[in-house]
């Protein structure tokens, strides 16, 4: 890992190209992509997008438009391959996109490992369910002379638009979902960690996936994304990332514009407001350690981090106890040193939240017990921050933050704690700690969350493990990583032939 982040350093500063039908295109305008740790340390300089969104999405389109003719029929079988060869690729290289993660997104050696893991997992895993949908589908036999049949073809062009905070894995299984069903795509990936992306399409050009099968396009902004979202050749948007953000390409999607065809599917997932409940026969050391590490694990920048806990009354100083002398120990540090255990969050932008985040959470009556600061000097350091007090309904209990912040809510009983945890408008992962089986029993019929864990930390989902995807405002669901997960970007048609 220390070469790799050695290698990684020599490489810093380069420049990199938008990549359509599999032409490397420069443009005048260029963004930068920063250590958020050092911010004076650039990982990457990229040809803006954003400077000729209309055309230069409008061409990315029209290339994977084309490319899905030959595309779709290709063999499932031969889609598969290339998933495959890519998964091997990134498994022989592992530190190596790994270091770059330290570098971009701030991620720990343990993080980012498990990131490029995941990556590795979400190509064969997604590979081998490709296989079983494009087998034989069950049919019931008909009742007249005829043959019939069921299989599933691809949708056509999708808009992959995927989040910062799993640059490699989220990505990468987002993209080639998609692809291995048979669609073309445009990629759009966060400003905040577009290196990554491009090492990834380095992959591909090297397993020799067809040009324009994807089309690499990154602006600095939001203009590129607006572009791909309404353009009526696009049949399907998958995103990862903001409630807000996702809302509106909802509302965007659904409108039909000129020379549209169908109604555009959109595959979301939208973040969480993530909740803990520690109840009084818990067993404490584990439950402190389980939200301590779901809290601050990568700066609390998971969507599936546990922001909020919910502890019963007569355990709440107990535990609390525990989990402050947990997290003091936590080594805060820049990522690529491997005894790091958390470090800067992403932004300038994110800094600001958090630290006003914080502070309107001690206006509301909360009391911080540990953490509180940011420093922003060298990189956007926020301190592991636990603000006590916390009144269910306000703002720090309600709204994510993405951020190193916990907030802890003191409740009666467990009737109280589940009404508490169910409060907010999002349903994406949730923990609950018991040793009475009746309450576990409850939280399986009542805690609504798409990732329940029982006994567990909230975080580390595995692909095909836990198939991973929330309700509510948390998205659609769609169980990224799950048996079913492909047939978002796939149809179904019913084929009868009389004999």
């Amino acid at each position: 890992m220390r070469a790799a982040i050695e290698q990684v350093r020599s490489e810093l500063g380069r420049e990199y190209p938008l990549i359509i039908n599999g032409e490397k295109i420069t443009t005048d305008k260029k963004f930068e992509s920063i250590n958020p740790a050092e911010k004076s340390q650039v990982v990457g300089v990229f040809s803006d997008a954003d400077a000729d969104a209309e055309n230069l999405t409008a061409k990315a389109i029209e290339a994977a438009t084309n490319a899905f003719d030959v595309w779709k029929n290709v063999s499932p079988e031969n889609r598969v391959e290339y998933l495959f060869k890519a998964a091997d690729i990134i498994r022989q290289r592992k530190h190596y996109f790994s270091a770059w993660m330290c570098f971009e997104t701030g991620k720990t050696w343990a993080e980012a490992d498990g990131d490029t893991a995941e990556a590795i997992d979400f190509l064969e895993f997604y590979g081998r369910e490709m296989l079983k949908w494009a087998g034989n589908q069950p049919v019931t036999p008909s009742p007249y002379q005829e043959n019939n049949s069921f299989e599933y073809i691809p949708l056509g062009v999708g808009a992959i638009i995927p989040p910062w905070n799993f640059p490699l894995a989220i990505m990468a299984g987002m993209t080639m979902a998609a692809v291995v069903c048979g669609n073309t795509t445009v990629l759009k990936p966060s400003p905040d960690a577009p290196t990554i992306a491009y090492k990834f399409m380095e992959v591909l050009e090297e397993v020799g996936l067809p040009a324009g099968v994807v089309n690499f396009v990154v602006g600095s902004g939001a203009a590129v994304g607006e572009q791909m979202v309404q353009s009526p050749y696009v049949r399907f948007i998958s995103f990862t990332g903001s409630k807000k953000v996702g809302l509106h390409i909802y509302e965007e999607a659904a409108k039909t514009r000129e020379g549209q065809k169908w109604m555009k599917r959109v595959v979301a997932e939208m973040g969480g407001k993530d909740a803990t409940i520690v109840c009084a026969d818990a067993d404490l050391d584990s439950a402190a350690q389980g939200v301590v590490q779901a809290a601050f694990g990568f700066q609390g920048q998971k969507c599936s981090a546990c922001s909020r806990l919910i502890v019963e009354e007569s355990v709440h100083d107990e535990l609390l106890e525990k989990i402050v002398a947990l997290t003091k120990e936590i080594k805060i540090g820049p990522a690529i040193e491997g005894e790091t255990q958390m470090t800067a969050v992403i932004n300038e932008k994110s800094f600001k939240n958090a630290t006003s985040m914080i502070n309107k959470g001690v206006e509301e009556g909360g009391k911080i017990i540990l953490g509180g600061n940011g420093d922003d000097s060298n990189g956007f350091y926020i301190e592991p921050t636990i603000i006590d007090d916390v009144k269910a309904g306000s703002t720090v209990e309600q709204q994510e933050i993405f951020a190193p912040v916990l907030a802890v809510i003191k409740v009666k009983d467990y009737d109280e704690a589940l009404k508490v945890a169910n409060g907010t408008d999002y349903g994406l992962t949730g923990a609950v700690y018991s040793t009475t089986g009746a309450n576990l029993e409850r939280a399986r019929r009542e805690f609504h969350v798409g990732n329940l864990y029982l006994n567990r930390k909230c975080t580390g989902a595995l692909v095909g493990v836990h198939p991973f995807g929330g309700f509510n405002m948390s998205g659609t669901d769609s169980k990224a990583g799950g048996r079913e997960y492909l047939l978002q970007f796939l149809q179904g048609k019913s084929i009868a032939q009389k004999i």
